[in-house]
């Protein structure tokens, strides 16, 4: 069983158990479903072992419904792309994973696989080779060639986002050993680095398609912006080479608060601030209060309540502090949503390359999954990277359909990147 929980973080496996393990007790008339479990006595009959057996499943399955999200953990809640196989139980639908998922993704430490519980495999490539960026000069000459430059940035992003379609899912994609550091990898993708990855090449397209043909050009102010803030971060952009280097650059002020990358917690870990910061950069547009959104008022402290499940704040106290005031600098701020029942009556404001952040359920936690907006058949879509699939994928079923069988999920966030100045 797989679930979405999305932000620049991912949740080891081995923490959703431990949380299970720790979970307040059941509500009158339900059994402990993980520990502590009382064993039938004697005096049970058939019937009453038969409930009881389902009671367990019931339990179990809603905190798994609830953990498992997809999202940048998340990553994975659905089989979009080639067979989307659900499961019912009661309410909510959770999808069922492939053969030996590579564990659930979401808020994880980087090196999960050292600790008790490997949640198993991180990516199977090293970021920033010669094959990450010979899909960048792939991607970015075929777009040119194709005459999409000249496209709306919508429209390019979806253009671009297709490519990727039948590229491997992999979690912990950003969760490298060492200091905080650019991670630039295209082999391997999930949730948020797809948008990321997606939304750097389309506007790296409209920036400079002359600079892949030249190394010295007039340069417009965002794309100097993004050359300077590419340097000399450990993403290989100080190679001298200019095309690295802008790309990191763009890469780097979509990923990291203001652009500025410093330590861990400069990272834009949580999805609706990755949204209202890339807002306030004028990369995006956040439209979810204007497609009739309402105030999401649940607290956001997942990652300050689990921080035993990330190494960066176990290895570093004050990042743990730092965080927290991130924390509470978003809980004073209102975020909007379009509840899941509203989505289907929007879905005509919402364009090709929207961003789309799936709102999770699980407390403390607010996005459980991205994605980019895709028309096909006169039907809205999401073009994702989905854990259950393995692999980037188009959603078999529309977008407010999906959401509506998602447990864990509840609405979404919308921004509409925004063209290059």
């Amino acid at each position: 069983m797989a679930v979405e929980m999305a932000s620049n973080h991912r949740f080891p496996e081995w923490s959703i158990r431990s949380m299970m393990l720790a979970s307040r007790t059941d509500g009158p008339g339900e059994v402990g479903a993980v520990a502590g479990d009382p064993e039938p006595t004697e005096r049970d009959d058939d019937a009453d072992a038969g409930c009881r057996v389902l009671r367990r499943a019931r339990v179990i399955h809603r905190r798994l419904a609830v953990l498992c999200v997809c999202g940048l953990v998340a990553c994975g809640g659905d089989s979009q792309g080639s067979s989307e196989s659900e499961r019912s139980n009661g309410s909510s639908t959770v999808s069922e994973p492939a053969a030996s998922p590579p564990s659930s993704p979401s808020v994880t430490d980087g090196n999960a696989g050292s600790l008790a519980g490997d949640p198993g495999p991180g990516p199977t490539t090293l970021p920033g080779t010669d094959a990450d960026w010979a899909l960048v000069a792939e991607k970015v000459l075929w777009a040119v060639d194709q005459g999409y430059a000249e496209l709306d940035i919508g429209d390019l992003i979806a253009r671009i986002g297709e490519t990727f379609v039948g590229t491997p899912y992999a979690p912990y994609t950003l969760e490298a050993p060492g200091d905080e550091a650019l991670v630039i990898e295209l082999e391997e993708l999930d949730c948020v680095t797809f948008v990321e990855n997606v939304l750097a090449l389309a506007r790296f397209v409209h920036m400079a398609p002359d600079n892949l043909t030249t190394t010295a050009r007039p340069r417009s102010s965002d794309d100097q912006r993004a050359g300077n803030r590419g340097a000399g971060n450990g993403s290989d952009a100080n190679t001298g080479d200019p095309q690295r280097a802008l790309f990191s650059g763009i890469l780097q002020d979509i990923r990291y608060r203001g652009g500025e990358l410093g330590e861990y917690p400069s990272r834009l870990h949580y999805f609706s601030e990755w949204i209202s910061d890339n807002d306030g950069m004028g990369l995006m547009r956040d439209l979810s209060r204007e497609l009739g959104g309402v105030v999401d008022d649940e607290p956001i402290d997942f990652m300050t309540t689990h921080s035993d499940a990330y190494r960066q704040l176990g290895e570093d106290p004050s990042f743990l502090t730092e965080l927290q005031q991130v924390e509470a600098r978003l809980n004073a701020e209102p975020r909007y949503f379009v509840p899941e029942d509203r989505i289907a009556s929007v879905a005509e404001q919402i364009q090709d390359g929207d961003i789309i952040a799936a709102t999770s359920t699980v407390e403390g936690l607010d996005i459980a999954h991205t994605g980019i907006a895709l028309w096909r058949n006169g039907r809205l879509h999401l073009l994702h990277a989905p854990l259950v699939d393995g692999v980037v994928g188009i959603s078999e079923v529309p977008l407010a359909e999906r959401i509506l069988r998602m447990g864990g999920q509840d609405g979404v966030m919308v921004a509409r990147p925004t063209k290059v100045r």
